[in-house]
């Protein structure tokens, strides 16, 4: 388990989905399916069209929502209702993440492309939502989400980060560029689930061969966080 040295780092900045829980756990193919059940009802075609489309608005837009606004100037809050509308059951509380984030030092942030509802209830959920100083959702990037430059730029300008001292941890390779280029530290979270099915520049890593911009990556975050020295 690798770490760089990291007693810069007083910005702890967390992507939310298959980061702050395994990407191994099932819980995110639900929002998956939600979000191909509404694009086919809202696009009036097959979910197996609607689903092609969803994921090359992923590819191109950085999620399908954008691509969404941005083709079909679509309202995006009866979308993000709807495919947030999940069962939290399957996400099973670790304690060892809760001792791990409480024990860094520094400001704690949630960065995710996901609703600030989402973010609320997944937090609450895993128990850890009240650690963090401050969270920045889809909503808060003016719906333009990460991977470009903007959503980080004005991420920082909200929190006043100094790129310099904060790391950004992430489950997607291409959401840690930006950031790197930045100055950032960055960590990747890697999965052993198969994301075959997934387009290949948005779908979690494996960890093999990880490109230059990623510092260090791990598939048990919890474990890493309480290596930290």
């Amino acid at each position: 388990m690798e770490h760089a040295d990291l007693s810069h780092i007083d910005n702890w900045i967390f992507d939310l989905d298959n980061t702050l829980y395994s990407g191994d756990v099932n819980f995110f193919a639900q929002i998956d399916k939600k979000m191909t059940a509404f694009m086919s009802q809202y696009l009036s075609l097959p979910p197996s069209e609607a689903r092609v489309i969803q994921k090359e608005y992923l590819v191109e837009y950085g999620t399908t929502l954008s691509g969404l606004m941005a083709v079909h100037n679509m309202d995006p809050s009866e979308y993000l209702h709807f495919v947030h509308d999940i069962d939290l059951g399957i996400l099973i509380p670790d304690p060892r993440l809760h001792t791990a984030l409480s024990s860094l030092t520094g400001r704690k942030f949630i960065f995710t492309n996901g609703s600030r509802q989402h973010a609320k209830n997944v937090g609450e959920h895993l128990g850890i939502y009240g650690l963090f100083d401050g969270v920045f959702a889809i909503e808060d990037i003016d719906y333009i989400p990460k991977p470009k430059k903007s959503a980080y730029v004005q991420f920082i300008n909200a929190f006043n980060v100094d790129p310099m001292s904060a790391i950004m941890v992430e489950d997607s390779v291409r959401n840690l560029e930006a950031p790197k280029a930045m100055g950032m530290s960055t960590l990747l979270i890697t999965s052993q689930k198969d994301w075959s099915h997934e387009p290949e520049a948005s779908r979690p890593h494996d960890g093999i061969n990880v490109p230059d911009h990623v510092d260090m990556h791990t598939h048990d975050l919890p474990s890493w966080l309480l290596a930290l020295e």
